[in-house]
């Protein structure tokens, strides 16, 4: 007879200094199970994933493995029992080729003394082959895509007896085009019995893969159903408390003359012969596989990168973007796609980070702080923009990823930009902070700004931009109106494009 679970945890708590982070949590995983764990920023999703894996000692509870009860694990019976995690950051070693990251593993296991690359070749292979990854094994895995990395740590996680993988966030950084490829080797493990624990907020791709659901709320259980007994609008209830309204933007009073006018403009090995204009009170949308130039043009809009030819005029004045002095001149503002490698001061305060783009305006004589002004200025942001903090000095770190994206777009709204590009603004984002950024950028537009997102969401693209570009192999190869298409229209033109 099958067993009934492969996991089972039972009123589970863990606190940290005196905070509950969770308060008898249930959760309960079946063979070949594809079931969704979902739930905000620091709802405790991450926690019981630690207590699973053996990383934290549960305070109280029991976790069953195949029916075997445990008050305590550890990281090594976790493994034992077939439990293997993928975190975010893949826990693989970037400056080891991919054979050498599959096959270490086994090596150390087996107490090998000598290293046997013919043997650690095979193992490799045979790693890779379970998945059909096909990958040169001498690549530096430093060097592959997010989405090859991902398959090196899922190929690891099966030489190992996995019988549940827990993903975590699987999809942040990757394509719509990425994301269909790893659902696909996620239900061929399906096939082979393997449950997946799929860790995600993202409710486009968490209804399109998982059979079951369980929703956290600060720490508890909200919710455990099939995923036929949710639709969106439930589904960001129990995740937030909250009830959201699904709305377009709708530009309120867009300008006659645009304010930024780029023509054919170039960028070798980026970007060729773009046109585009962009009014006040609008927000434009770029949309494009990866690859399509999309990021290469926000980088040359905000002077990172030079361009060969082609003029920029800003409010019908030439404008040179040279570097990101002469942009921030032109007041434009710029949030990147990664905020924690190029838009965070992680070590450093929040009010440090809100501020660092308005040093000159906040100092007074012999650059030093004018402390008072200084304060005011935080708090508007932090209040304004609901950062979620208890003192605006703790460390940028200390935050969820919702809130240090706030804290990017209040460094640079302080700056009063004329024009704001942003690049992928809602990447890693729960579903409470998106709709509050979102409504941010509908706001500021209808007061006058100009905004470009750029992003391949396309919900979000759709939902908040008053049109929309698309770009293929750095050229734009069509303009839409996101009143007069459909979200699976646009893929197909997405995919399609990069097709022809």
């Amino acid at each position: 007879m099958p067993e009934e679970y492969i996991l089972k945890v039972t009123d589970v708590s863990k606190s940290f200094a005196g905070v509950k982070a969770l308060n008898k949590v249930h959760l309960e995983i079946k063979p070949g199970e594809i079931h969704c764990l979902a739930g905000e920023n620091g709802c405790g999703k991450s926690t019981i994933i630690k207590v699973i894996s053996g990383v934290y000692t549960m305070d109280e509870g029991v976790v069953e493995f195949s029916g075997k009860q445990y008050t305590e694990i550890t990281p090594r019976e976790a493994i034992m029992n077939g439990i293997q995690v993928i975190y975010q950051d893949f826990s693989i070693f970037p400056n080891l080729t991919v054979m050498e990251n599959l096959a270490y593993n086994t090596e150390l296991a087996e107490k090998k003394k000598f290293v046997n690359w013919k043997r650690m070749r095979e193992i490799a292979q045979k790693a890779a082959g379970n998945i059909d990854f096909k990958v040169d094994l001498n690549t530096l895995v430093g060097d592959l895509s997010v989405a090859d990395k991902q398959l090196v740590a899922i190929s690891r996680a099966l030489m190992h007896g996995a019988k549940l993988i827990i993903m975590d966030e699987p999809t942040t950084a990757l394509t719509k085009k990425e994301v269909t490829a790893l659902f696909k080797i996620i239900l061929d493990l399906q096939k082979q019995g393997i449950a997946v624990l799929f860790v995600s907020h993202k409710l486009d791709e968490v209804f399109e893969i998982s059979e079951r659901f369980t929703i956290m709320r600060n720490g508890e259980n909200v919710i455990t159903c099939n995923a036929d007994e949710l639709d969106d609008k439930k589904f960001s209830y129990y995740m937030t408390g909250r009830e959201f309204e699904s709305k377009f933007f709708e530009p309120a009073n867009v300008s006659a003359e645009p304010v930024l006018e780029v023509r054919d403009l170039s960028m070798e090995n980026g970007f060729y012969n773009v046109d585009f204009d962009l009014r006040k009170g609008e927000i434009l949308g770029i949309t494009g596989l990866l690859g399509s130039g999309r990021t290469e043009l926000a980088l040359a809009l905000f002077g990172l990168h030079k361009t060969d030819s082609g003029t920029i005029m800003v409010h019908g004045k030439p404008a040179e973007f040279t570097s990101v002095q002469k942009a921030m001149k032109e007041n434009i503002g710029y949030l990147p796609e990664d905020r924690l490698t190029e838009g965070l001061f992680l070590s450093r305060s929040i009010a440090d980070n809100i501020t660092v783009s308005e040093v000159d305006n906040l100092t007074r004589g012999a650059g030093f702080w004018d402390d008072a002004k200084r304060q005011s200025e935080v708090d508007k942001w932090v209040a304004d923009l609901k950062i979620a903090t208890k003192n605006p000095e703790n460390a940028a770190n200390t935050l969820s990823g919702g809130n240090q994206q706030r804290i990017v777009l209040a460094r640079w709204l302080a700056t009063h930009p004329d024009i704001l590009i942003m690049n992928g603004p809602t990447v890693g984002v729960d579903i409470g902070s998106k709709h509050d950024i979102h409504e941010t950028l509908h706001n500021l537009a209808n007061n006058g700004m100009a905004i470009i997102i750029i992003s391949d969401d396309i919900p979000e693209v759709i939902r908040n931009c008053s049109r929309v570009l698309l770009m293929k192999a750095g050229k734009i190869t069509g303009e839409v109106n996101p009143r007069e298409i459909s979200e699976n229209q646009l893929a197909e033109m997405m995919t399609s494009s990069d097709a022809s």
